[in-house]
């Protein structure tokens, strides 16, 4: 293995002459890049707090701090320090006081940080740990979340069970019901609560009792509650499904009310059987803003975005006729006129909408996120695949954003990375299919260059111009490959349409979409067409399985947590609604379709070598997936390498960990791929 690893090293530095003065990027400098997030404005307008991570690759862990900039740019100031994380800063009313989560002492609780000096002090000490905090916009009434016993009547319950589950030498779990894991954590009998506190401190209040999680999970929302700008009032989104174990196939989350005191919670929402969720109000207290899916079920519905007026008791749709996913979404503060990001093609543009005049324009272009509005300003984390995310603002009415941080601009400079090139092909059922295109750095166009086909997750997802962490496009081009990125049928950003395209069609359109693509990437003068590999995860992962069995295109695969067998993936994975939808039905109703869209019934016609990556706390794809896949291809004599995580799950997160990754799955492509 030092071998491939040394000539992977060789022909990097063979196929990569970086520009004056610049080099291609490598792990470690992927690992030093500061990692900025959740962009928080005062009250008065004036400042941004957010947080910053940090990889200590030789610790193996990442730390979080708080820092401080002007709106208007200028220089940071770190506010939190030490080995602890500090995390979701949010402001008190006033703007004397910031609130955010930290691990120091072990456990996550909330602490205060008084903004005029003074040193930040513990606001909780809840035994199941406190998460998710937030702070009415009047008042002292704070909201968080914890994972708690629900039939414990106090927290000293909480505690004596966690100790007695801890020391018990029996590990063993006894289960009634679904869903009983989740992504990567056992439920083990507790659920989420929403709790208030008062900044004061005190016994905090759960506002949710009951076994049931309030709020609930769901991908696509960012917080499932919120409290009214006077703090007499929360809204939180819980899926109450009968029988309880239907919250495995049934996505109905629906809006609930009830008063910041507790008390008799009220369902706003139960007319809509899809989910409703992220609930936001307005500055005025007047309305309740939050995404909405139509059908239930289906967890890639179009995201609406709806008002609920506490006055009339009525609820409108604002995006009717707009066909992306609102995503993220902010409140002007006249009350009426809200912003948010959806995707657009390869890019999260912002919008904007308004409860008196309903209709989407849009305001700015670009990839954006973490939405604020203030005054005349908007606020916001921005990115593209040559720049990790810095906050950005911009005026209301559109124009150039201005870079209000530049955190890794310095370390960025020495860097030779390569923006994307736009590529359009012809795909499946007569639509035009979108990927993006990186070339290795110091490219030259009279080399020929090995190509690599990254295919993404989802499948309801997307490969956008924005940077990432674990698929991170710039580090395989650095290994001197012609990097293709292809929105298939089922990606998000091209209409609720296409999206739904690939239900039930997992091999079709998608797999006619991605051979198209590498048609075109082997037909490019510099790419070599007899050396081109593709790797992909999740749902990319069962794409890299699927092909394996259909075509020898490929002279080398990678397939991370990818479905291998479909009957028994539904056995063993937790979200029944996902398979459901997609394979119409359940296996033994619609047996077909998991049959007929299955790699397991192709592998005897597996010839390509593939490296199989499994994390053993992937409860999305269970570990069996990769397993089941490693011991075929084993069985059959194909060149085929099973890195396998015990402590990770559907991602690979540890950087020691990431970092095995990423020279595991270059190792084996350039193995291949490589003269």
């Amino acid at each position: 293995m030092q071998k491939m690893w040394l000539s992977g090293l060789l022909a990097l530095v063979m196929a990569c002459v970086p520009a004056a003065g610049k080099r291609p990027i490598t792990f470690q400098d992927l690992m030093k890049i500061q990692r900025i997030a959740d962009p928080q404005v005062s009250p008065d307008g004036r400042w941004i707090a957010y947080q910053q991570t940090s990889v200590d690759l030789a610790a193996n862990k990442q730390t979080t701090h708080l820092w401080l900039v002007p709106v208007e740019g200028g220089t940071p100031r770190q506010l939190t320090q030490g080995g602890a994380s500090d995390t979701r800063p949010r402001w008190s009313p006033d703007g004397q006081s910031l609130a955010f989560l930290s691990n120091r002492g072990g456990k996550s609780q909330i602490w205060i940080l008084p903004m005029n000096g003074g040193e930040a002090h513990p606001l909780t000490n809840i035994s199941t740990e406190a998460e998710g905090v937030t702070w009415a916009g009047k008042g002292d009434t704070l909201l968080f979340t914890s994972q708690i016993y629900p039939d414990c009547p106090d927290d000293a319950c909480n505690q004596r069970r966690l100790n007695a589950a801890a020391e018990s030498p029996v590990k063993a779990r006894l289960i009634d019901q679904l869903l009983f894991r989740h992504w990567l954590q056992w439920r083990d009998g507790r659920y989420t609560h929403l709790f208030a506190v008062s900044a004061q401190g005190g016994t905090p209040r759960d506002l949710t009792p009951g076994a049931y999680d309030a709020p609930t999970f769901f991908l696509g929302a960012p917080d499932g509650y919120a409290i009214s700008p006077d703090g007499s009032e929360v809204c939180y989104t819980s899926n109450r499904a009968v029988p309880p174990s239907a919250v495995a196939w049934t996505t109905n989350n629906d809006l609930y009310l009830v008063p910041a005191s507790g008390g008799q919670a009220l369902n706003i929402t139960r007319e809509n059987p899809g989910s409703d969720a992220a609930p936001q109000y307005s500055p005025d207290g007047r309305y309740i803003a939050y995404t909405s899916q139509a059908r239930n079920g289906y967890e890639s519905d179009l995201f609406r975005l709806r008002v609920y007026d506490r006055q009339t008791h009525t609820i409108k749709d604002l995006t009717t006729g707009f066909d992306q996913w609102v995503e993220g979404f902010a409140w002007a503060p006249d009350s009426d006129t809200i912003y948010f990001v959806a995707p657009d093609h390869t890019e999260h543009p912002v919008f904007k909408t308004s409860v008196s005049h309903p209709g989407v324009a849009r305001v700015l272009e670009g990839h954006f996120d973490q939405l604020q509005v203030t005054g005349k300003t908007l606020v916001f984390t921005g990115t593209t695949l040559t720049q990790p995310a810095e906050i950005y603002r911009a005026s209301v009415t559109g124009g150039q954003p201005t870079a209000v941080t530049h955190v890794n601009d310095a370390w960025l400079a020495e860097l030779d990375l390569q923006p994307a090139e736009r590529v359009t092909t012809e795909g499946a059922l007569g639509a035009k299919i979108q990927s993006l295109l990186v070339k290795p750095p110091g490219f030259q166009p009279d080399r020929k260059y090995p190509g690599l086909m990254l295919i993404h997750g989802g499948p309801q997802g997307a490969w956008d111009n924005a940077w990432g962490y674990r698929w991170n496009a710039q580090l395989f081009a650095s290994h001197g490959y012609v990097v293709m990125m292809t929105n298939f049928h089922g990606s998000t950003g091209y209409g609720q349409k296409f999206v739904e395209e690939i239900s039930g069609d997992w091999g079709g359109a998608a797999y006619e979409d991605l051979m198209k693509a590498a048609d075109y990437l082997a037909s490019l003068p510099y790419v070599d067409r007899s050396r081109i590999g593709a790797a992909g995860a999740s749902f990319g992962g069962y794409m890299i399985n699927w092909m394996a069995g259909h075509t020898d295109r490929f002279k080398a695969l990678v397939s991370h947590d990818g479905v291998y067998d479909n009957r028994s993936m539904y056995g063993t994975t937790e979200e029944l609604w996902f398979p459901e939808f997609e394979l119409r039905g359940t296996p033994w109703e619609k047996s077909s379709l998991y049959e007929k869209w299955s790699p397991s019934n192709f592998v005897q016609n597996i010839r390509t070598p593939m490296l199989i990556v499994q994390g053993e706390q992937d409860f999305r794809v269970p570990v069996g997936q990769g397993l089941q896949l490693f011991t075929a291809l084993q069985r059959r004599g194909v060149p085929s390498r099973l890195l396998y995580f015990p402590d990770e799950g559907h991602w690979v997160l540890k950087p020691r960990n990431s970092e095995l990754w990423y020279q595991t799955v270059l190792e084996w492509l350039d193995h291949y791929l490589t003269p």
